[in-house]
């Protein structure tokens, strides 16, 4: 599935971008266009749904092991990175260095500065990846307490657990249409319980819609067409989900997911190859083209360093801007000539170190005993 990989590599380098460039000076067209973060961490889950699904069927829904190549592939890494991120949240954000932030950039919330209050609990929890099933009255902000990219793993832990549970009695179309219902609960519970009970974004139900559509999504990557109906079906209902929810960033990512994997299955394999000549020439030819940016060298590699990318990006980049804004001392040109390049640059060399030392052994070895416990079992 290059498409996919592919797929993956963008959205982390775009989600490296939305963090970095609302601290440089730029055109209001350029923060724009990169302040929609939220909807490339939707299309991950949207990706996670299928990828999970796969992984469930492929360990035979079997607990064990799928938890063990879950915990290799998820915990490694992020340890080595969240250790770096309580190491740098006590750093002043040098904020006042930086006179071009207006009060209500996003940059404001991108960089935290100092120990939350109840730091202990906030360490707890995100370790335990628990840190996104908590309303703001019981524990305010914690789902963003430390290492701010990580709470998209908890809301992934949720639905990793959630699936392991009712995927095998379900089935792979009622458990889609199981985690549709629960983002239409998690819906009502928006629309009717008071502020102080709203639960953050890393709750499961305010993301099930899109693990939905990853589910049904397996269905048409393996070229069985009768998945393309309940996919349709999907797509048409999370549009309406995400329409109630309101703005654009919820509408993006089941857009572009279906984009993505139309082209994916334009390249696919050779029974889905010849109905090419089906497809009219002015949604062949774009999907054709993006399909070939999806698939080349830089996109793919993109993909396999992603989750580093996505983890190691902020820590990096508060280190780097504070050094700057510190250095350059409200220097807007000579800021932006350096922290545009270093921003980009260093997160990805230091997560290219993450995924050989740390990701590729932890996965190898992950997958090893998952594997001897299936032998075994």
């Amino acid at each position: 599935m290059r498409c996919l990989d592919g797929v993956r590599g963008g959205l982390a380098f775009y989600v490296l971008l939305s963090h970095a460039l609302p601290f440089a000076p730029l055109p209001a067209w350029v923060h724009w266009l990169f302040q929609h973060g939220g909807a490339a961490v939707d299309v991950f889950f949207i990706l996670s749904g299928l990828v999970i699904v796969l992984s469930l069927e492929g360990f035979n829904y079997r607990a064990r092991p799928f938890l063990i190549a879950r915990v290799a592939r998820i915990y490694p890494v992020f340890l080595v990175v969240f250790v770096l991120s309580l190491m740098v949240q006590p750093l002043d954000t040098g904020f006042e260095r930086m006179p071009w932030l207006g009060p209500d950039s996003p940059a404001h919330f991108i960089w935290s500065g100092g120990w939350p209050k109840n730091w202990g609990i906030g360490i707890i929890t995100h370790l335990t990846m628990t840190h996104g099933l908590f309303p703001n009255s019981v524990l305010p902000d914690v789902w963003v307490g430390f290492l701010g990219a990580a709470w998209s793993l908890s809301t992934e832990w949720q639905f990793y657990l959630v699936a392991l549970l009712i995927g095998a009695r379900l089935g792979l179309m009622r458990m889609a249409w199981f985690f549709l219902a629960l983002a239409l609960a998690g819906l009502a519970w928006q629309m009717a319980a008071p502020e102080a009970w709203q639960f953050s974004r890393a709750f499961l139900p305010n993301k099930a819609q899109y693990f939905a559509l990853g589910i049904v999504s397996a269905s048409v990557i393996r070229g069985d067409r009768r998945g393309l109906r309940p996919y349709l079906a999907m797509l048409t209902v999370t549009l309406m989900v995400s329409a109630l929810e309101g703005g654009i960033d919820k509408l993006l990512p089941p857009v572009v997911w279906t984009a993505c994997l139309a082209a994916q299955l334009m390249v696919a394999s050779p029974r889905t190859a010849g109905s090419r000549h089906w497809v009219p020439a002015f949604i062949s030819m774009p999907l054709g083209w993006l399909a070939a940016v999806l698939q080349s060298r830089p996109m793919v590699w993109l993909g396999a360093v992603s989750y580093c990318i996505y983890l190691i990006n902020e820590p990096v980049q508060k280190l780097i801007g504070v050094g700057l804004a510190f250095l350059t001392d409200g220097n807007a040109t000579l800021f932006i000539a350096t922290w545009i390049p270093g921003s980009v640059v260093l997160p990805i060399l230091a997560a290219w170190w993450l995924h050989d030392w740390i990701e590729l052994p932890a996965q190898r070895y992950g997958r090893s005993v998952a594997l001897a416990t299936v032998n075994v079992q």
